[in-house]
């Protein structure tokens, strides 16, 4: 049974992983990292001063983290200085702080790291990647929206998915949002709402004269990617120093 911690723990995807951790089978909560102390489902909750401790105390063996980039990194550090396992959910990475989580984690902890958890989600880029593998001539639209208090835009998942795009149908330009007169050229379109409490909602256009072709993936509730967390938590542990992705948890063709 893989002793877990959860960082950023009294956040809204924090609090869910937490409470699925602890009913789970196969891993135990054992505590939970935040800016202020406290408790959640029986464990302790420590600021970030005494973060390591935590993990020492606890011989924590997997770091879950959903929080914000810059807390990320450094709690990616503090893992692998550890040799704990890490699942790290957070986006709105730069160049820079993913390349200081990279050196971090080489050659001394296994991370699975991804823009979006969700096994639906990994499915949907699998078919983006084949659609536009076939459809490389069409118009390409994504269209992607979240919660009003989500910070980073495009969201990860976007980005993951133009990235795709990109690898499949070639470099085009980023056209994010429209107005005033424009004709369209041979670029993607990026479109990004929020509002309310939307969990997450991606979509992909690809238009032709006279058709268009829709994928798209509806997020209902956190537990989808806390889930997929749980799921990448229970396989980490115990894997060969390096990073991996989704696909390597679910075992999907790259």
């Amino acid at each position: 049974m893989a002793r877990v911690v959860v960082c950023g723990a009294s956040g809204r995807m924090g609090q869910t992983i937490g409470r699925m951790v602890n009913e789970s089978k196969g891993l135990e909560l054992v505590g939970g990292i935040n800016l202020k102390p406290g408790s959640f489902f029986g464990v302790e909750i420590v600021g970030a001063k005494d973060a390591e401790a935590l993990l020492k105390r606890t011989k924590a063996e997997v770091l879950i983290d959903f929080t914000v980039a810059a807390a990320a990194v450094e709690n990616v550090k503090m893992a692998a200085r550890n040799n704990v396992a890490i699942v790290v959910g957070t986006t709105g990475f730069t160049p820079a702080q993913r390349e200081e989580m990279e050196r971090a984690i080489e050659g001394h902890v296994p991370a699975v790291i991804s823009s979006n958890f969700s096994v639906g989600v990994n499915i949907f880029w699998q078919l983006v990647r084949e659609s536009a593998k076939l459809l490389r001539d069409y118009d390409i639209e994504v269209i992607e929206a979240h919660h009003r208090n989500k910070k980073d835009a495009p969201s990860g998942t976007a980005k993951t998915i133009l990235q795709i795009i990109e690898e499949e149908a070639g470099a085009r330009k980023k056209q994010y949002g429209r107005e005033g007169m424009t004709e369209r050229q041979n670029e993607i379109g990026v479109h990004v709402i929020r509002g309310g409490d939307i969990v997450g909602d991606h979509k992909v256009m690809f238009s032709k004269n006279f058709e268009t072709i829709e994928l798209s993936h509806r997020a209902y509730d956190r537990s989808v990617f806390a889930s997929g967390a749980l799921r990448a938590a229970r396989w980490v542990a115990g894997k060969k120093p390096g990073i991996y992705g989704m696909s390597d948890v679910l075992g999907l063709r790259k």
